[in-house]
């Protein structure tokens, strides 16, 4: 072979081979959260994400990265946190609040971004539609506001003496927040209970929250699902039962773990089409094509044995309707 034929295939071949292990980089997923990463990494939720991953053959370590980005309860950090993903060049950004799609949305418009709300997607500006969200957001929505207005009705139902109750929940700027609260403060008013407000943005505030809630007469509580009360469930839950609250809460984990009542979404499910979601995106599908799915089966969990520690009567119409009883 002569010199320059030896030297050109030389040259070839070496960028053949770093083609090659381009290709072989493993995709890296961001996941923007509200929480800390210790709380995200280890979260039941994450742990479905990557299992349905690993279902589709992506595995972390071996040829998935996630790179976490946490803003310890400091939602005004997500911004730049979001930011720093889109200079990592991420392939998906996984975003699972209201305040972190917001973020990742303002920080990209070429990045595939895949979330879980509870906000509606459409009112919220996140997609444009359901059926065909438009740009480069997608994911699973479940229909909070109608789910919180069917918690008061069946936490009214069970404690019917409150005339109080308080909901705790993480302000947001978020377009659909305003009508919702609107909404909720006018349910309760229908049914004749005074409905208080409590902003809970860190696990610092839980205390002076449920202490707060004592403090003003408060008879029952309802606990949405913003990450910071599913990031700090058994502080809830002992917080609930050290102040004598009834709490009805937002998926069946809280039950099974000692709070009173729940009435949501199977968030292991839920979450699991995330990662579905996330993985269809990887092997090269857009999120303008991938419309966003809406969770509907919705499970009320009841225990039992809370129920009696606070002196509750079980009424036989809601145990009726309870797709599990935990004795």
């Amino acid at each position: 072979m002569k010199r320059r034929d030896f030297i050109l295939a030389t040259v070839g071949g070496t960028i053949l081979l770093s083609k090659a292990q381009a290709q072989q980089t493993p995709p890296v997923v961001g996941v923007l959260a509200n929480g800390s990463q210790q709380a995200v990494r280890s979260n039941p939720t994450m742990l479905s994400v990557k299992a349905r991953l690993a279902e589709m053959g992506y595995v972390e370590g071996r040829n998935l990265t996630l790179e976490y980005r946490a803003a310890d309860d400091q939602l005004d950090r997500l911004p730049s946190l979001a930011a720093d993903l889109v200079q990592r060049r991420v392939a998906v950004i996984a975003a699972f609040s209201g305040p972190a799609i917001s973020a990742a949305k303002a920080a990209t418009t070429s990045i595939p971004i895949v979330f879980f709300t509870g906000f509606d997607p459409v009112t919220s500006g996140f997609v444009k539609s359901l059926n065909r969200p438009g740009g480069n957001v997608t994911g699973v929505s479940i229909l909070a506001a109608e789910l919180n207005l069917k918690r008061l009705e069946l936490l009214h139902e069970l404690v019917p003496t409150a005339k109080t109750i308080a909901f705790l929940h993480t302000q947001t700027t978020i377009k659909s927040e305003d009508p919702f609260q609107k909404d909720m403060q006018q349910a309760a008013k229908t049914i004749g209970v005074n409905w208080l407000t409590l902003d809970v943005t860190s696990a610092t505030d839980l205390d002076q929250a449920f202490a707060r809630a004592e403090s003003d007469g408060v008879g029952a509580v309802i606990v949405n699902s913003d990450a910071v009360f599913l990031n700090n469930r058994q502080k809830v839950i002992s917080l609930a039962a050290s102040h004598r609250l009834p709490a009805m809460y937002f998926v069946r984990e809280y039950a099974a773990e000692g709070g009173l009542i729940s009435y949501g979404p199977n968030y292991n499910d839920t979450f699991r089409q995330v990662g579905e979601i996330i993985g269809r995106v990887l092997q090269g599908e857009k999120p303008e094509d991938l419309p966003v799915r809406q969770v509907t089966k919705i499970d009320l969990a009841i225990n039992a044995k809370t129920a009696n520690s606070l002196a509750l009567t079980l009424p036989a119409t809601l145990l009726a309707r309870a797709d599990e009883v935990i004795e």
